[in-house]
């Protein structure tokens, strides 16, 4: 899961270069987005931590300072480091030449990273869209001269960034991963996610422990867990039903595991979740000031 600050614009008044979305996440250790596709264009930029971006058979290790492009109607995955989870900013946008000026910036199809340090002013004009979130002729007005203002900070001094050494392990690791997050829900083991990418099952240890730092089992219980969260947190699903939906059928089972790893009862989270929903709100303006 991730605690965000989001703005989506479904309409556009614009047609050169627009803005979609843009937000601010704060991420939790292994949260991961994808394997999906964007119907636009999406740049991300890391504050803090790190994390991967895979796209096709290619991974990214990228850290704070550095950011990626996610290009329309392409199947990408990225997912936060377990131990230092990043913090990003990002912003959506299309358009008749937002091909045209990501490739006047240094960025296409075959440069999709980047390096940039204008951390704060990056992270002060996503700030100040979310601020503007009315559909207003002056909002927008103003949303899209802050769109060519992020462009603008980024031509400054940008870098291109090099894509991580990607043998044959990434290429396991990642069909693994997307085996986890596809089958999740039932009742599967490790023994069937190396079948699944052919290799061995102690290799296939191996190569989670040298690449994610954690066995292929504590990544599957983890992953359940975190979509366990997500279900208590955003449905009204009985306990019961979240344990079946992530793969758990003893719902017993499933709350000793909930409670190892979150510190409390599936039904306790779900309680505290909602009384922080109800405190996010009434802070959330403040706390887009501190940002």
């Amino acid at each position: 899961m991730e605690d965000s600050y989001v703005l989506h614009l479904p309409d556009h008044r614009f047609h050169d270069l627009y803005l979609c979305l843009c937000g601010y996440s704060i991420c939790e250790p292994l949260h991961s987005f994808g394997p999906a596709v964007r119907p636009n264009y999406v740049l991300h930029y890391i504050m803090e931590g790190k994390g991967r971006y895979y796209v096709g058979d290619t991974q990214y290790d990228l850290k704070a300072g550095q950011g990626f492009l996610i290009e329309p109607d392409t199947q990408t995955f990225y997912q936060a480091d377990e131990k230092e989870p990043w913090t990003y900013l990002w912003i959506g946008f299309n358009g008749s030449s937002a091909k045209e000026f990501l490739r006047d910036i240094g960025l296409n199809s075959s440069q999709l990273t980047y390096r940039c340090r204008h951390a704060d002013e990056l992270k002060q004009t996503v700030i100040h869209m979310l601020k503007h979130n009315t559909s207003s002729t002056t909002d927008q007005f103003l949303l899209e001269s802050l769109l060519y203002s992020f462009f603008s900070i980024l031509a400054r001094d940008m870098e291109i960034v090099a894509p991580s050494k990607s043998g044959g392990d990434n290429l396991y690791i990642r069909r693994a991963v997307e085996y986890i997050h596809n089958n999740y829900s039932n009742a599967i083991h490790v023994s069937d996610i190396a079948a699944y990418v052919c290799i061995d099952r102690s290799y296939l240890y191996t190569l989670f422990r040298k690449s994610l730092g954690i066995s292929p089992q504590d990544y599957l219980a983890n992953y359940r867990i975190s979509c366990a969260g997500e279900l208590l947190t955003i449905t009204s699903l009985p306990v019961s039903g979240v344990a079946l939906s992530c793969g758990y059928q003893d719902p017993l089972v499933f709350s000793k595991a909930f409670k190892q790893r979150m510190g409390m009862t599936p039904s306790q989270y779900r309680l505290k979740k909602r009384e922080d929903v109800i405190e996010h709100l009434k802070k959330h303006e403040s706390r887009l000031e501190s940002l």
